[in-house]
């Protein structure tokens, strides 16, 4: 995994949830992934648990814009900050997200493991 590897492929992530997509977001992840929303979660797991989870989380979603930074990148890891901005389309609500990403990779660039801390504010 290099730094290029890791910009195109949370590219392709903020993509996926910009355009609302769990088939785009399924596809960078192994077949086996874990992705842990939050620490202490349980795990969506295998692609389709990931399409499930992204059709669930952007349902209610609407004007999502999302950046990053690249922290690091060794191996087969990289972690990143990462923010977004979305509408909650229920209440017009606009929410602000700051996190990161700890990722880890297989050959290939799949994502096989998708740790997440994050935290998020309110506005109207």
């Amino acid at each position: 995994m290099t730094e290029t590897d890791l910009e195109k492929w949370l590219d392709s992530y903020g993509r996926a949830w910009e355009n609302r997509d769990p088939e785009a977001a399924a596809a960078l992840f192994s077949q086996d992934v874990s992705y842990f929303e939050t620490p202490f979660g349980e795990p969506a797991r295998g692609r389709d648990g990931v399409r499930d989870y992204w059709a669930n989380a952007t349902r209610n979603q609407a004007d999502i814009s999302f950046s990053y930074a690249i922290v690091s990148v060794t191996g087969r890891q990289g972690i990143a900050r990462w923010s977004a901005r979305i509408t909650r389309v229920s209440t017009s609500i606009t929410v602000t997200l700051d996190g990161i990403f700890l990722l880890e990779f297989e050959d290939g660039g799949l994502c096989r493991e998708l740790r997440e801390w994050w935290h998020s504010a309110e506005s109207e």
